[in-house]
């Protein structure tokens, strides 16, 4: 008999050991749908404000972006333009303010974005300063200037990309749209091809880089187009025009008027 329950023991202990287990494991299958319902019921009651917090962390993260990369700055200076702009000859968009001696005045017009722009500058003001620009590689005549202020009119639209920086004085290429074409042309190859003005070094660059020969070779081609056509600095007198002004300067041809002045 003592043999038997030892036997028996097992058994009973096994069994209550299963069912203890199995109503673990149903409360635990209970518990679990349970929470998830929580959490989903949560999650509509409070729909709105979980939308509009990732609202705001998307806008955030655009806006710490767009400041990180200056995308929506306005730079009132050469100075304030990041040097990784001038290294990888960044285009700006710009408003011309007039053409003076110095240069091209342009006011900086940076990327328009619908809702962070006014956001970002709404307590910053609107700046109207200036930046001076140069035509990068470029030594304009009298005539050359006139040019520009007849082709660049106050309060139009040009791109300036950005050469180089000589203290408060950018050099660039200039270019502007055609009137009535959706093309550009560069202002800097334009006036060399109206003969308006000569190749110059180009400022802030090394003569020997890769950038440095690309733009002269550019800027070089347009002038000699100019000179082959005679055109401004390379303009040739005719025959008629040469032989007048010989006559003119000729010893004999001052001689007498003199005579024909004192009778």
């Amino acid at each position: 008999m003592h043999r038997e329950n030892v036997n028996n023991m097992p058994e009973t202990s096994r069994e209550t050991e299963t069912d203890e287990g199995r109503r673990d494991r149903q409360q635990g299958h209970q518990s679990s749908p349970n929470i998830v319902s929580l959490i989903s019921q949560i999650a509509d009651d409070n729909l709105t404000l979980v939308r509009n917090i990732s609202t705001g962390l998307a806008v955030a993260g655009v806006i710490i972006i767009a400041r990180s990369i200056k995308l929506i700055t306005r730079f009132q200076a050469a100075s304030e333009i990041p040097a990784r702009f001038i290294e990888r000859n960044v285009s700006l968009r710009g408003k011309v303010h007039s053409i003076t001696d110095r240069g091209i005045e342009v006011e900086h017009v940076p990327i328009y974005l619908p809702v962070l722009t006014p956001l970002l500058l709404k307590h910053k003001g609107v700046c109207t300063s200036p930046m001076l620009v140069h035509l990068a590689g470029v030594e304009l005549t009298p005539e050359g200037r006139v040019w520009l202020q007849k082709n660049l009119a106050p309060s139009q639209t040009v791109w300036l990309k950005l050469i180089s920086r000589d203290k408060d004085v950018l050099h660039c290429l200039v270019s502007q749209s055609r009137q009535g074409s959706m093309w550009s042309y560069c202002m800097n190859e334009e006036v060399l091809r109206q003969g308006l003005a000569r190749t110059a070094p180009v400022v802030g660059i090394q003569p020997d880089s890769r950038l440095y020969w690309r733009l002269h070779k550019q800027l070089h081609r347009a002038e000699v187009k100019a000179e082959k056509r005679g055109r401004g600095l390379w303009k040739q007198d005719s025959l008629w025009e040469r032989a007048s002004r010989a006559v003119r300067d000729s010893a004999l041809f001052r001689l007498m008027r003199k005579i024909f002045k004192r009778t």
